[in-house]
């Protein structure tokens, strides 16, 4: 079988995003009347080139570990419009457990981090990326592998994934068509994402559908205005910080807590905000408050 190139669509999408962000600036200081933070824009831009540039490493280890495991595969899957089609719901259906473990362990969160740790919701927020999630987050994608699809046609549909997901970061489109809204992660939905308001804490993990937040109870439509950011916000525009200050502080738990070895590791793998000494506070906590107040005013 002759095995097409696959060209990397994020490079050729570069000067579309620098465009983008440059309009969505002027619209919002014009249109909307508020201050664009250049700052923070900047620092997201940096991520974003830093993450591309890595990814020209991580790119070659993740195809390289594909492309070992392929031969291995349960069925050869040709490069045909049905298998493409079948592509997009499986590969979308892993990243939406992707993002969803990254919010829920702290390792996969350490580098998940950076991408909310902007307090704006603009396009420019799309591209604050990791520096570190590509060396080990493809492993999610290695079922798809065993079951044939080629590694080239993985890649491809993820940056397609990617690439879907940057218009959604934006505050100038409010509620599309209903039909839509219920099918696709919209701008609506995505903000829901951001957001640190208790209600909207880990919720609308979606990547192009929303319907796996519906199917597996974690959607949670925009109603109260989103307040965007972390629970704790990290307060720099140093990218190196940015990048790799939740490595830092999820080490230091680890190595020098005081507690025992298995209690250590827990915080590898237990939420962010988790601690040995059982104080710590989680979203499901914060959310749970909400609730509980939610309930005291009605009655």
């Amino acid at each position: 079988m002759t095995v097409p190139e696959m060209p990397n669509l994020i490079h050729y999408a570069i000067p579309v995003f620098v465009v983008t962000v440059i309009l969505e600036a002027i619209l919002t200081v014009k249109i909307k009347l508020e201050e664009y933070e250049f700052k923070d824009a900047i620092t997201s831009i940096i991520m974003g080139l830093g993450n591309v540039f890595i990814s020209l490493f991580t790119k070659g280890i993740m195809l390289g570990a594909f492309w070992f495991l392929y031969q291995f595969k349960f069925f050869t899957i040709p490069f045909t419009w049905w298998a493409w089609a079948i592509l997009v719901f499986l590969e979308d259906f892993i990243y939406y457990w992707n993002h969803r473990i990254a919010h829920e362990s702290r390792f996969f969160w350490a580098s998940h981090v950076v991408h909310h740790s902007s307090k704006k919701y603009n396009l420019s927020t799309a591209l604050r990326q990791t520096w570190t999630g590509s060396f080990y987050t493809f492993i999610f994608w290695i079922p798809l592998v065993f079951i044939g699809f080629h590694p080239l046609m993985i890649l491809t549909q993820q940056s397609i994934s990617l690439l879907y997901q940057y218009w959604i970061h934006t505050e100038l489109i409010n509620k599309l068509p209903k039909w839509y809204e219920a099918i696709f992660n919209t701008p609506s939905h995505h903000r829901v994402h951001h957001a640190t308001n208790p209600q909207y804490l880990d919720r609308n993990h979606a990547g192009i559908f929303i319907i796996w937040d519906k199917l597996f109870g974690t959607f949670e439509p925009e109603v109260e205005k989103p307040v965007y950011g972390l629970v704790k916000n990290i307060e720099t525009n140093n990218p190196i910080k940015v990048a790799l200050l939740e490595w830092y502080h999820m080490f230091r738990d680890v190595f020098f807590s005081k507690t025992t070895i298995s209690k250590k590791l827990l915080y590898l793998i237990k939420p962010p905000g988790w601690n040995h000494k059982g104080t710590g506070i989680l979203s499901k906590d914060l959310r749970k408050d909400w609730e509980n107040r939610k309930e005291r005013i009605k009655d």
